[in-house]
């Protein structure tokens, strides 16, 4: 008798962050990510750019190489190589973290101040990847009680921009806070609920970007989209080297930059762990070494290419619990999309035509995602028993007074004012600290630490966003 054969086994699906998409649904989920995170990769560079008296051509130069490394940065944290980079749906970019000690080494420098800013960047971005594999342990101590908390600190610290945008972005600018700025980024609210209900299948999950397209449509007869800006935008954007001159170091502005650099890489693994969470992919050791050596090399690129630090960012992790679609090469599309707009600033231009109030309607959307995933994960962790529910207490109680009063530690030295400046940072920081005095430190835990979840949490925020 012929020996029988085994029957074969069936193949197992790839999880749905290594899952490919027809390329069209790609291309227009790409295009909500791009849409979402735009107005933040470009405001910290024209915020500098003014400060420092730029022309309108190197603003577009400097917006340019912003644009270019965000896109250089994500395609590193989506596809990735050797150990570099999460290999999750992760969007970087600019971190507005970087713009107030920028904005100090300008005034203190009365002059050229970029090429010292450059050549900082450049030291932190070496100094980031370095650190890399020892910032990673860093995991083991964010259990639900902690990982929860700070997600739910970066949906609320987010929430602020919202409403700022929604106001019209510039509160120097005519008409900041006026009924037509509300008016729209209402009607573009309402819009994404709308079609978040009453839409079926991939039209529901691209409700942001058909929010952002109504109101934009609708902005245009009132006179907020100037479409002639378009016109003085260049063809074609190389990226240059050292296009402001040769990189300086100086001890006081390197010391700036690496604080601000350790805020970014504790953002970073907030919001690599809270991605995990979102997509079913729990952040290791291992994601998060690789996503800040990502990092790392972005930030360093930078400071060779005219950028500045990079960071993840965190409304588009509230767009992938939204639209429920998790896949790293949609946000490795947007990564592309974003070196094709830093090469061609007419591209990009067409990006920034959606107004601000528009974005500060679908954000509401966006960080609230996020502030609703991390209390997902607060219910994984037992708040009714043990110091739980003091440790979150207390947390967001100091991650909040920053958001609340920008000023609040103003009275602390410069460069730890730098760090609890950000809520996010001064949150984790003491959420980390106070799990260790209460659940490791000294007496026996009363109640023994909850494993790191792997519940749904994005079916808990499709619950909350459509209970039907």
């Amino acid at each position: 008798m012929g020996r029988r054969e085994a029957p074969l086994k069936p193949a197992t699906p790839p999880h749905p962050v290594d899952e490919l998409l027809p390329p069209g649904r790609m291309a227009t989920v790409a295009l909500q990510h791009v849409a979402s995170m735009y107005a933040g990769v470009a405001a910290p560079p024209l915020i500098i750019g003014a400060a420092a008296g730029l022309t309108p051509a190197q603003l577009t130069t400097l917006l340019a190489a912003s644009l270019f490394i965000a896109g250089i940065a994500t395609l590193l944290q989506t596809l990735g190589f050797w150990r570099i980079g999460a290999r999750l749906p992760f969007v970087n970019g600019v971190s507005f973290a970087t713009v107030s000690p920028i904005l100090a080494v300008i005034e203190a420098q009365k002059g050229a101040a970029l090429p010292l800013i450059f050549g900082s960047t450049l030291v932190a971005g070496l100094f980031c990847f370095l650190l890399a594999p020892v910032f990673c342990r860093l995991v083991r101590f964010f259990p639900p009680v902690v990982s929860g908390t700070v997600i739910t600190l970066i949906g609320v610290s987010l929430l602020p921009v919202a409403g700022n945008w929604a106001q019209g972005g510039n509160s120097g600018a005519p008409g900041y806070g006026s009924l037509g700025n509300l008016g729209l980024a209402g009607l573009t609210l309402v819009s994404v609920l709308l079609f978040h209900r009453f839409l079926r299948g991939f039209l529901q999950r691209i409700a942001i970007l058909l929010g952002l397209l109504v109101g934009t449509l609708v902005a245009i007869p009132f006179g907020k989209v100037d479409v002639h800006a378009l016109g003085s935008l260049p063809l074609v954007e190389l990226p240059h080297p050292f296009a402001f001159g040769a990189p300086r170091f100086e001890v006081a502005a390197i010391v700036s930059m690496l604080v601000v650099m350790v805020v970014s890489m504790t953002e970073s693994t907030a919001d690599m762990i809270a991605l995990g969470e979102v997509v079913e992919k729990p952040a290791d050791d291992r994601t998060i070494s690789g996503g800040l050596r990502a990092d790392g090399i972005a930030t360093a690129l930078g400071g060779v290419f005219n950028g500045f630090i990079c960071s993840a960012f965190a409304q588009n992790i509230g767009l992938v619990a939204l639209t429920r679609i998790r896949s790293r090469f949609v946000v490795a599309l947007a990564g592309i999309f974003l070196v094709v707009m830093g090469l061609l600033p007419v591209v990009g231009g067409l990006v920034s035509l959606v107004p601000q109030p528009v974005l500060g309607g679908a954000g509401v959307v966006l960080f609230g995602s996020v502030a609703v995933a991390g209390l997902r994960t607060l219910g994984k962790a037992d708040l009714s028993v043990g110091s739980n529910a003091l440790i979150v207490a207390v947390s967001l109680a100091f991650g909040i007074f920053p958001i609340a009063y920008p000023g609040f530690y103003r009275a602390f030295p410069q460069q730890i004012a730098t760090v609890l400046h950000s809520g996010i940072s001064a949150g984790c920081l003491l959420a980390v600290t106070l799990n260790l005095v209460f659940n490791h430190l000294g007496r026996a835990r009363t109640v023994p630490p909850a494993p790191v979840p792997h519940a749904p949490v994005v079916e808990a925020v499709a619950r909350v966003a459509d209970p039907a």
